[in-house]
Order: structure tokens, then C-alpha cells, then sequence
């Protein structure tokens, strides 16, 4: 599961299917599944963390809620319940996910880059600053997620992912890749961003350099790993994957995160 779900184990049936009735389905794909607890984060942020914090100042159960750019730019983080340093990153108002057209809009907050600074959440419970190339944020489509606010997922990055990744990483430009790399059997296309922090917002790089990915935004999974690119200079390269259901890739960059965080416990 993706969070504190315990906390509520059922939710309004008409709700979920709502959820379902007006996600867009992506171009050429069936419709996405219905989520049938797909508002346990959301009750979470709205009705828990958000009230908690703008009466006590204290979010719980989120760690962090920031609301000084108000609601509708604000973000809340929660310490998922799988893994034992997960983290999730959530807008405070009600975003979809990756298809919800707000993120487009040329003003919306780059929550990618809210979610790289929560990685110090990470390290925190590791017990050492982790370095950034074993790092990682996602996001799943709506085919391989089961909530129906946007999350961010910030971990660590597999052991096998980072091996891939730095085998793949001479290759790997400031323009989308023409072919796409492998991770964990799946396609990924991969683009470098250059600098400490996310420069520019991921959905934003997706929607205006990968052709037609604008209006098939549905389709796709993005994962920002962090790097150290042969030139000394940091940064991070961005992956983007397209569902296919019938192939059994449901485009959840997740997958490319080890929730068991290894890297961090290697000798």
C-alpha cells in the first residue's frame, strides 16, 4: 500500500467510482481502473494533516505541511507505512495525479522539486545524508496507482536501477532520448536536467519535449533520479515511461525505487 491507509480502511463507493468515471483515458489505452479507495490520501491531507497544522501548528499525521503560498500551492509530506524510509509528497489541494491539467498550467508549483527537498525526511531516518545518485522521486500513471491525489514516492533507488542508470548515463542528453533505455524490463525514455534542485518542473518536461505526451499525459510515469554526470556537474536525469496494459507495464515508476533502501545499509 502507499500510506497510512489503515487510517481509513473504506471510503464512499460514489466518490471512487467518480474517481474513475472522469479520469482521461490515454490515447490508444483502455481506461484506467477504478480506485475503489482511491480518497484515503486525500481524507488524509484534508481532513487531518491541513486542519492540524492551521490550528495547532502541528500536522500530524504528516511531518511537514506548508501552506505559506496558500492552499491551492501548498504540499503536505506523510511517512508512508511501506518501507521504512518512504516518504510521500502531496499537493493540498485536490490534484488527481499526473493527468490532472493543473500541472500544466505555466504557474503551478513544481512539487518534484518539494519532493527532492524531503529527502531530507529520508535521511533523517536512515542516519547519514544520502548521496543523490541513490536517490530517487516518482510518480505512477493512473494504471499503476491506487490513490487518486498526486503523490510523490521519495526513496531510494534500487541497487539494480542504479547500476542501469549509470551504465545508461554517458548516453543520456539534455533532449529526450530518441529510444528508450531498460529498467526493470521495462521502456524509459531519459533526458538530463542540470543542477542542485529540479530546475525546471518534470511534468513540464514531459508535456512540451516528448511529442503528443501533452495530451497523453495518462500514459506516462516519471521518475527524477538524482546524478553526478561525467563532467563533475550534478544533476538529475528524468525517466519517462508509457503505460501498456496488454503488455503488462502499468507505468508505475515506482518500481525503480527499493523501499527496503539497501543502498543505505551496504558496508
Amino acid at each position: 500500500m502507499e500510506a497510512s491507509l489503515r487510517t481509513y480502511s473504506l471510503t464512499p463507493l460514489l466518490l471512487a467510482l467518480l474517481a474513475a468515471c472522469t479520469a482521461p483515458a490515454a490515447q490508444g489505452l483502455p481506461p484506467p481502473p477504478i480506485h475503489a479507495n482511491g480518497q484515503v490520501l486525500w481524507h488524509i491531507v484534508h481532513d487531518q494533516c491541513v486542519p492540524a497544522q492551521q490550528q495547532k501548528g502541528q500536522p500530524a499525521p504528516c511531518v511537514e505541511v506548508s501552506l505559506g503560498a496558500g492552499l491551492d500551492r501548498g504540499y503536505a509530506v506523510l511517512k508512508d507505512r511501506d518501507g521504512a524510509e518512504q516518504y510521500l509528497v502531496m499537493p493540498t489541494m485536490d490534484v488527481t495525479g499526473i493527468e490532472d491539467a493543473r500541472l500544466l498550467a505555466p504557474d503551478a508549483p513544481n512539487y518534484f522539486a518539494d519532493a527532492w527537498r524531503a529527502q531530507s525526511y529520508v535521511d533523517a531516518r536512515i542516519g547519514k545524508s544520502m548521496p543523490r545518485q541513490d536517490m530517487a522521486v516518482s510518480v505512477n500513471s493512473p494504471y499503476g496507482r491506487s490513490q487518486d491525489l498526486l503523490h510523490l514516492h521519495v526513496d531510494c533507488l534500487s541497487q539494480r536501477s542504479m547500476e542501469t542508470l549509470a551504465a545508461d548515463l554517458p548516453g543520456i542528453g539534455r533532449r529526450w532520448s530518441r529510444a528508450p533505455f531498460t529498467f526493470e524490463g521495462h521502456p524509459y525514455y531519459a533526458i538530463r536536467l542540470d543542477g542542485e534542485t529540479p530546475p525546471v518542473d518534470p511534468f513540464h518536461v514531459l508535456a512540451d519535449g516528448m511529442p503528443g505526451a501533452a495530451k497523453d499525459m495518462a500514459a506516462w510515469t516519471l521518475v527524477l533520479a538524482g546524478a553526478i554526470f561525467e563532467d563533475g556537474k550534478p544533476g538529475f536525469v528524468l525517466l519517462a515511461g508509457r503505460a501498456d496494459p496488454v503488455d503488462g507495464n502499468f507505468a508505475s515508476g515506482e518500481e525503480l525505487q527499493d523501499h527496503g533502501c539497501a543502498v543505505a545499509h551496504r558496508s
